[in-house]
């Protein structure tokens, strides 16, 4: 993933400015061109650094949250059958996915932070964060998926590509 300037351009008030701002309820805005930049920096920023985690560190040992085991559990218990080395867009965005999908987020409301915060997820888990790879998702069907994906070892071959010499 290419590293530009990102957050770190905004200087420290810039930076301090932007999380006041995106810790806000979205109540209080309306379609704010400036805050949607900064949430996309935050979301493109988030990525950027778990790619380089999942490529620097063997993903199966990674533990993302203190409930991993609660949430892979719960998150294969409720989507035994779920691509996740290939997802569907339509398995996270149609109005029945997003039914079926409700109840196992809003179980983490209050457990894991931000829970309905969204995030950038990897359709392709071999790939890299690209406009045709990643799908916008809430903060924990990330950790569902990128956990599942962790533990049944999709995200193994990332690692391994870019261990290897050069």
């Amino acid at each position: 993933m290419a590293s530009g300037n990102g957050i770190a351009s905004l200087g420290v008030e810039g930076a301090t400015a932007a999380a006041h701002a995106l810790s806000l309820p979205a109540e209080a805005y309306g379609n704010d061109p400036q805050l949607e930049v900064m949430w996309a920096m935050k979301a493109y920023n988030h990525a950027e650094i778990y790619f380089n985690l999942i490529s620097s560190v063997d993903p199966s040992n990674l533990k993302l949250t203190k409930v991993d085991d609660r949430i892979y559990t719960s998150f294969r218990e409720s989507f035994s059958d779920l691509n996740i080395k290939n997802l569907d867009p339509d398995m996270l965005k149609t109005a029945d996915a997003k039914e079926k999908w409700r109840p196992f987020c809003n179980q983490f409301d209050g457990v894991v932070e931000d829970f309905n915060y969204g995030t950038l997820l990897r359709l392709d888990c071999e790939k890299d964060y690209t406009e045709e790879n990643t799908i916008f998702a809430t903060r924990i069907q990330f950790f569902a998926i990128e956990i599942a994906r962790n533990r049944e070892g999709f995200n193994t071959p990332v690692f391994q590509a870019k261990k290897q010499p050069s």
